[in-house]
C-alpha cells in the first residue's frame, strides 16, 4: 500500500525550499501569504531584523463587514489591494513575494494580482 504524505506536510516542505531561496531585506522585504480554511493573511516582513512591518488578513472588523465571505478569490483579492495600500503608506514600492508554499492559482494568485495592480512591484 503507498502511503501519501498529508497535504500539510508537503506545504510546509515547499515552504521551506522557498524560504531558503530568499528572504527580506530592509530595502525589498517579503510578501508572505498564508491561506487558512476560513481566512486570508498577508504580512510584509523584514527578515534581517525579523519584524512585521505591515499586515492584513480578513480577520479584522473592517474585512469583515466589506466582504460577504472571507474565504473566497474576491477576499484574497481585497486583502491584496489593503496591504499594497498599507505598504505604500509605508513607503515600501518593492516587495519579495512568499507564497507559502501555496500553488500560484486561485486565492494567492488573486492576492498577487490585486498587490500588483494597487501599486506593490513584485
Amino acid at each position: 500500500m503507498i502511503k501519501k504524505e498529508s497535504r500539510s506536510k508537503v506545504r510546509a516542505k515547499k515552504h521551506l525550499r522557498i524560504r531558503n531561496r530568499f528572504s527580506g531585506t530592509p530595502e525589498r522585504p517579503r510578501l508572505a501569504v498564508f491561506r487558512s480554511n476560513n481566512h486570508m493573511y498577508a504580512q510584509i516582513i523584514d527578515d534581517t531584523v525579523g519584524n512585521t512591518l505591515v499586515a492584513a488578513s480578513t480577520n479584522t472588523k473592517e474585512a469583515k463587514s466589506a466582504l460577504e465571505k472571507t474565504n473566497d478569490v474576491d477576499a484574497a483579492a481585497y486583502v491584496g489591494k489593503v496591504i499594497a495600500e498599507k505598504a505604500l503608506e509605508k513607503g515600501i514600492k518593492t516587495v519579495v513575494f512568499d507564497r507559502g508554499g501555496f500553488i500560484y492559482q486561485g486565492k494567492v494568485k488573486a492576492l498577487a494580482d490585486a498587490a500588483r495592480e494597487a501599486g506593490l512591484e513584485f
